[in-house]
């Protein structure tokens, strides 16, 4: 053939500088590219030689990689259909004109795993090369090599070349900037991330074999992929052996999965893959974007958000299938109707497998269960069907370690845990040693209490509550047991106003500062613990909530509240009040006579003006009521001195509230060391 020049049909002479910044998102992936090239001429060729259009022998379809560090290159050749001059024109010359719609189109019945789809992967090769040549020697009976080369600009040159042999070669002369493309170590970890499992076998260098105190280079190939990886054989022809250590070539370095679930479906779409539970408890953001997305056994990413929902991305595993859109570089998922039902279906089968096992190996579900846990409650929250779904095969765990299917517990509790008003009420202790003495307290009234430890719980319980009718859900450290179960309208203690304000006072001067407390008095019989410190349900599920990011964060940023029930019924609180009005006796008496003094002016006041406008109040009625209820104030705020001095020099008092604030481990630091010399002291 003559030599023929030419320009690449481009639209703008801006072209290369685009496809060298902006074609692919990463580089690295021109390899892929090219090999994924080189891998559908050789399926084109396989398909023409099982149509009897190529006569012949096929031979040896390896595609061969090769890197040259001195010259700076890297070579990929393969022996598939080659191409023609006229061919080049066409899919190379002509920008984004790709083969491999036209040849699928023609030979669809035989055509296999043809991966091509844009016509540009080629030219990936101009990210890291100032220089591309192609020899290619067409299958067709009486075509001629061709050469072919470019400098990264839209002029080439192609004249005849000397290729002998069917197939195609290209050689990149690579970029200074790109040097480590042309290292044998970084080739390989490229063709390993990328090619490992494609269709046709992948030489790369030699194998070699330990002899004489060292490595030498043997004479066979080092093929660096499987070309019939796992997925794509038939689960019964597999044995659970097989899914593990094809687990173990995926995640080294991770523990075995607890089960797996084989993909298989042709219609309405194609998908093949292998899943796998992994031990995921307390690693929620660890163990994402471990699933890798395959086209046709090309590698095309390991984020697959945009086909599984969320709580799937949890998995492990390998997902293959040629309907899943993509953008030119691969590298993007785009949302359509197929990879909506992808989706759908890869939900179904998690689902189903789960429930196989939860219906036919309940024992081992049991033992794998706390490793289940994160990622079914993470499903049910963010998934409405597999919620749906799930609510038949979730387990609920109590404090004892004994599990049951949600129906079953309700059934075990209902007659005994339901309240006034009708509701069942599901006690959870989140943490059984700090909660210890909440749990033994609602244990000795004959209930049972959930273990509920995972990080999404807070969230979850809130999720249980709308799905579980006339259900309600209370952690057993946010109130007393009677109130958190309540059979009866609980009676308040009779206790004057004054006498609760000066309880408070008392209590809250020797709590730790920066918190919130709500000091009352209750009835918790003789033998109940002397303080009870709780944390209201609501506020602490939504502390929790917000501490997670449930778009609450109000929550997180107010200070810690604590109710501060004091069993007025218990001998040590009764010695604290007899102590109090043994000393406070006589303060208390003047400050409750001028208290009433004050108040009783100011109630005169009030009556005299009421049902009149402001404007018709005298200005000295006004002025008195106010300097009145200043002195008013002052008093409250004298008795609250009163308190606050009385509590400071009452050992008994400081050492019941520590011990409080030691079963709730809210002791620490200075205060915690100076409990345990005061305890020293007292005994």
């Amino acid at each position: 053939m003559s030599q023929q020049k030419g320009k690449i049909g481009v639209t703008t002479e801006n072209i290369f500088p685009v496809i060298k910044k902006f074609l692919y998102s990463d580089h690295e992936i021109f390899l892929r590219e090219l090999v994924a090239n080189a891998v559908d001429a050789t399926q084109k060729v396989k398909a023409l030689a099982s149509t009897g259009e190529l006569k012949g022998e096929l031979g040896d379809l390896t595609v061969r990689i090769s890197v040259d560090e001195k010259k700076n290159t890297l070579t990929v050749t393969d022996r598939g259909i080659g191409m023609t001059d006229e061919e080049i024109d066409k899919y190379i010359n002509q920008i984004a004109f790709s083969g491999a719609g036209e040849f699928i189109e023609k030979y669809k019945d035989v055509a296999g795993n043809i991966i091509g789809h844009f016509g540009l992967g080629f030219y990936s090769a101009f990210m890291v090369s100032k220089k591309v040549v192609i020899e290619s020697l067409s299958w067709k009976e009486g075509a001629k090599p061709v050469r072919w080369e470019c400098e990264g600009n839209p002029e080439f040159v192609m004249k005849e070349g000397s290729r002998a042999d069917r197939g195609t070669e290209i050689t990149l002369y690579l970029d200074d900037d790109s040097k480590e493309f042309a290292g044998a170590s970084k080739v390989e970890e490229l063709l390993k991330k990328y090619c490992r499992f494609m269709p046709v076998p992948i030489a790369f260098g030699k194998e070699q074999e330990w002899k004489d105190g060292k490595y030498v280079e043997t004479d066979k190939d080092k093929i660096i992929n499987d070309t019939d990886p796992i997925w794509n054989k038939k689960p019964a022809d597999l044995k659970k052996e097989d899914y593990m250590k094809f687990y173990r070539e995926l995640y080294p370095m991770l523990e075995e999965p607890l089960f797996y679930i084989h993909l298989n479906v042709d219609y309405p779409f194609n998908l093949t893959g292998i899943l796998y539970f992994p031990k995921i408890k307390d690693r929620l953001e660890v163990t994402k974007n471990k699933i890798q997305l395959y086209c046709n056994q090309v590698f095309v990413t390991d984020s697959v958000d945009n086909i599984v929902p969320d709580f799937l991305t949890l998995l492990h595993g390998v997902i293959d299938s040629p309907d899943i859109p993509l953008n030119v570089s691969r590298s993007y998922l785009q949302s359509d109707a197929n990879v909506k039902k992808i989706s759908t279906y890869i939900t179904k089968k998690v689902a189903d497998r789960l429930e196989d096992i939860f219906k036919n190996d309940r024992k081992e579900y049991e033992e794998k269960w706390d490793n289940l846990k994160l990622f079914i409650e993470y499903g049910m929250l963010t998934e409405e069907k597999f919620c749906e779904r799930a609510l038949k095969f979730a387990l609920m765990k109590n404090t004892d370690g004994k599990f049951f299917a949600y129906d079953d517990y309700r059934k075990a509790i209902e007659a005994n845990q339901t309240d006034k008003d009708k509701k069942v009420v599901y006690l959870y202790a989140t943490d059984p040693v700090a909660q210890y003495q909440y749990i033994e307290t609602a244990k000795n009234k004959g209930y049972d209490v959930l273990l509920f430890d995972c990080q999404l719980d807070a969230h979850f319980v809130n999720l249980l509550e709308t799905k579980i009718p006339d259900s309600t859900f209370a952690r057993v450290d946010a109130d007393s047991i009677d109130r958190l179960i309540r059979k009866e309208d609980v009676k308040e203690p009779e206790m004057p106003e004054a006498e609760k304000t000066d309880l408070s006072d008392m209590f809250e001067s020797v709590l730790p500062e920066g918190n919130h407390y709500f000091v009352k008095p209750e009835n918790l019989g003789e033998n109940g613990a002397p303080i009870l410190i709780t944390q209201s349900e609501f506020m602490r599920r939504y502390r929790d909530m917000s501490a997670l990011g449930g778009g609450m964060n109000f929550y997180g940023e107010m200070p810690e509240s604590y109710t501060i029930d004091v069993n007025i019924q218990h001998p040590l609180i009764k010695r604290i009040l007899e102590a109090k009005n043994s000393s406070l006796s006589e303060q208390c008496a003047s400050f409750d006579s001028r208290r009433n003094e004050l108040q009783a002016g100011i109630d005169k006041l009030d009556a005299a003006m009421k049902d009149k406008k402001d404007e018709d109040i005298p200005t000295a009625d006004k002025d008195a009521k106010k300097e009145l209820e200043k002195e008013l104030g002052e008093v409250r705020d004298q008795r609250k001195e009163a308190m606050k001095g009385f509590a400071k020099d009452n050992i008994l008092l400081h050492q019941v509230v520590d011990l409080a604030l030691l079963a709730n481990n809210m002791l620490k630091g200075k205060d915690l060391s100076e409990f345990i010399r005061r305890s020293i002291e007292v005994l």
